[in-house]
């Protein structure tokens, strides 16, 4: 393995200036009110807001999660980053309430929409959420990468792995609780360009190693390059029947994610992440008006398409890598005795490829890419959190507190979330492959939260009480999947009794069971509402498209151009031939 060398240091430390340079410019402006401290004063362009939102989402899950699940399963994947469209969900259709309503957070909209519990409820499941998913996760990744790339690293009786988690999130942690979006913002966005050159170079020297595109798919072959995996494996049986845990199929619906799956749930995750999550939508709501927003959202659309070929190729040229015996160390990393890759060691498919495939140099930058993808992450989900805690929970609590305390409070909510995501880390730990985890967690929580707000929007006469009804079942749902799910991750030879009612809980493939709790938090809240009291269509003016006067939509006209326009149609059509270029055969 080849170790990082001075010139790499210095690449780094580089990084770790300019990033402190831009950290400490930015603390040094006023940040003790609200709208400064969890917004930025509102004041954030279209280029910061797009960087911005591309640079909080990839992080950890990319870095470790998606190019390890390009090793062992292909670009199927690659259906969450096509995911862009959703982007243009946000630009066109969700923006124009959000910037209208001038909230500082998601469940704050839904409050004015719905009801105060509403809100309350929404902030502590996103919470939660967050501690899950995007905090642990992002700390766990961080403890990979320099576990590979310093593998002998100790200090104070700690491995490697553990002192990268926690290095990376004190040096994150300060500038985002001094800084508050502004400095997250900023910094983003020049992570947002060491992020794509960094992991250019990774692709470049990965095909070069590899001997080039051609023997990519000759080794792999091409069904490695096919998004769109069958409802079952060829020449077995396609009759619907529960999952055996120690079946072809349990394996196939485990690993190969078919497309009825990535067609018709995978999009209710990407419509909760990207239009309702306060942990993206934050950065629009730092914009100073519908435009900016929106011409941000698209930007970040674009550069979204990246990881397709930044993340998901490498991972697949790493496994070419270690399949063909190219790099022995790879190959024993990577591939077991019985020829087939080992899923839970495939998550260090990039940080491996950094280390052997690189150049002195090049490797201190790419370095540095990857821990400004783990550190922009991390830095938004901090915020988010402190934004959610402070903003919708805390102002509750304490209707009266002054500026200063609220913005202090935020600052102490970035510590406690910190904590909390390093107590889930064995979890973490446990499971069968981190963007494996990631997903499954989201597609949980997601389709409640999806259907509210959506539903919200386009059917005026759904009521509080629909909403409610829909959280809280769609909530238990999710949770009591986890619970479930859990003990599985956490002890390696546990299992459900085969036949039992838990057991087939378990087994149900994760897409498949959120699409079913999508349907029923649909039936659920349209039945509730159509069963209780129209809302007063007075106070929830501008928040449906009913409501809507002409004086919002004239205000909401003449806020795109053309080339709004345009832009939207070409990043459609570059989505569209995506994927009819990873069509498999």
């Amino acid at each position: 393995m080849g170790a990082l060398a001075v010139l790499d240091w210095v690449v780094i430390g580089l990084y770790f200036l300019l990033i402190l340079g831009i950290a400490w410019w930015v603390i040094k402006q006023r940040t003790e009110t609200p709208s400064d401290f969890f917004l930025a004063g509102r004041h954030l362009g279209w280029f910061v807001v797009g960087a911005s939102i591309f640079a909080s989402n990839i992080g950890s899950e990319h870095l470790v999660g998606l190019s390890g699940t390009g090793a062992t399963d292909g670009v199927a994947m690659a259906h969450y980053e096509l995911h862009a469209w959703c982007l243009l969900v946000l630009a066109w259709v969700m923006i124009p309430f959000y910037i209208r309503s001038k909230v500082f957070t998601m469940p704050e909209f839904l409050e004015r929409r719905f009801s105060p519990l509403a809100r309350t409820l929404l902030s502590s499941v996103s919470l939660i959420g967050y501690v899950l998913t995007k905090i642990a996760v992002g700390i766990f990744a961080g403890g990979v990468v320099l576990s590979v790339l310093l593998p002998e690293l100790r200090m104070f009786g700690l491995d490697s792995f553990w002192l990268g988690s926690i290095l990376v999130i004190l040096f994150t942690g300060v500038y985002t609780a001094l800084g508050g979006l502004r400095a997250v913002a900023y910094t983003e966005a020049v992570q947002m360009l060491v992020l794509i050159f960094g992991s250019l170079f990774v692709l470049i020297y990965g095909l070069k190693a590899v001997g080039g595109w051609g023997a990519l798919v000759e080794i792999t072959g091409p069904e490695m390059f096919n998004l769109w995996k069958p409802m079952v494996p060829d020449g077995m049986s396609a009759t619907w029947a529960p999952v055996q845990t120690d079946s072809e199929m349990a394996w196939y619906f485990n690993n190969q994610y078919p497309w009825l799956g990535m067609l018709f749930a995978a999009p209710i995750v990407g419509l909760w992440y990207w239009t309702t999550d306060q942990y993206i939508v934050q950065r629009a709501l730092g914009a100073p008006n519908e435009a900016q927003a929106r011409r941000g959202s698209i930007f970040a659309g674009f550069l979204k398409l990246f990881p397709v070929f930044l993340f998901i190729i490498p991972g697949i040229i790493a496994f070419a890598l270690a399949e063909s015996g190219q790099i022995p160390a790879m190959q024993q990393h990577m591939i077991g005795p019985d020829g087939e890759v080992i899923r839970e060691n495939a998550q260090a498919a990039f940080p491996m490829l950094v280390a052997h495939v690189l150049p002195i140099g090049v490797r201190g930058l790419v370095v540095a890419s990857l821990l400004a993808a783990l550190m922009s992450s991390l830095a938004g989900v901090f915020h988010a959190s402190s934004t959610l805690f402070t903003m919708d929970l805390y102002q509750k609590w304490k209707p009266k507190a002054t500026d200063i305390e609220l913005v202090w409070m935020g600052r102490i909510a970035v510590v406690a979330m910190i904590v909390i995501g390093l107590l889930w880390i064995p979890v973490i730990q446990g499971s069968r492959g981190l963007y494996d985890y990631l997903h499954g967690i989201q597609a949980y929580l997601a389709p409640p939260i999806f259907v509210v707000f959506f539903m919200g929007i386009f059917n005026s006469r759904l009521n509080h009480q629909g909403c409610l009804a829909a959280l809280f079942i769609g909530i238990f749902l999710g949770l009591f999947r986890l619970a479930v799910d859990t003990p599985a991750l956490l002890f390696e030879d546990f299992a459900y009794a085969e036949g039992s009612f838990l057991w087939v809980i378990n087994n149900i493939f994760f897409q498949y069971y959120s699409l079913g709790m999508f349907i029923i938090c649909i039936l659920v809240m349209v039945g509730v509402s159509y069963m209780t009291a129209a809302p007063d269509y007075q106070k929830i003016s501008g928040l449906t498209f009913k409501t809507l006067t002409d004086d919002h939509r004239r205000m909401s006209r003449s806020s795109w151009t053309w080339r709004d326009v345009m832009t939207s149609v070409l990043l459609m059509a570059i989505i569209i031939t995506i994927y009819l270029v990873f069509r498999g055969g």
